[in-house]
């Protein structure tokens, strides 16, 4: 990615609904070869130490699309938004490049930044059982507020883009049933 590209940020988490930062653009977009997976331990945002929430990170897998939105940032803008992402994602994320699909009618692709957090960072929590999953959803509470609006909150802007995510979908469904809420 040279300077002189427009620069992109990939959302699939909180982002989708609460960039919290300037962009000259906002596109629906979809990434190949990733799964969206709540894996990722926060115990800066939706959760505290001791008692983390899970929120949303990235994990290889070859015939996944996660979709997304992509934010192009203002060219004289980029070095603030940066700074601040990278402050925002702190708790074990790290800066990827990839090549998106903008969906729009003519398709075409972009490269893009994306934060993604890792087995290699403290607060990675990896695979669980849903049902494990949604209970430590509903106890973690952090800063940012309780971790199951967070799981509500991303849901509801994956139907917005109407995109489907059974992950997500699934521990919702778990999360609801158990507060009895449709």
């Amino acid at each position: 990615m040279s300077p002189a590209d427009p620069l992109w940020i990939f959302g699939y988490g909180s982002l989708l609904w609460r960039p919290a930062f300037p962009f000259a653009e906002r596109r629906p977009a979809q990434l190949a070869g990733f799964a969206r997976r709540f894996w990722q331990g926060s115990t800066d945002h939706r959760g505290v130490p001791g008692a983390p929430g899970r929120v949303v990170t990235l994990v290889r897998e070859a015939e996944a699309l996660c979709a997304g939105i992509a934010y192009r940032l203002p060219e004289a803008e980029r070095d603030e938004v940066l700074r601040a992402l990278d402050h925002r994602e702190q708790g074990g994320y790290e800066r990827h490049e990839v090549a998106l699909r903008l969906c729009d009618p003519e398709a075409e692709a972009a490269c893009a930044l994306v934060y993604v957090a890792t087995e290699r960072n403290p607060n990675y929590l990896g695979p669980a059982p849903l049902e494990a999953i949604a209970r430590q959803v509903r106890g973690a509470r952090g800063p940012s507020g309780a971790n199951l609006e967070y799981v509500l909150r991303l849901a509801q802007a994956l139907r917005a883009l109407d995109a489907e995510d059974a992950h997500v979908f699934a521990v919702e469904a778990l999360l609801r049933e158990a507060s009895g809420a449709q």
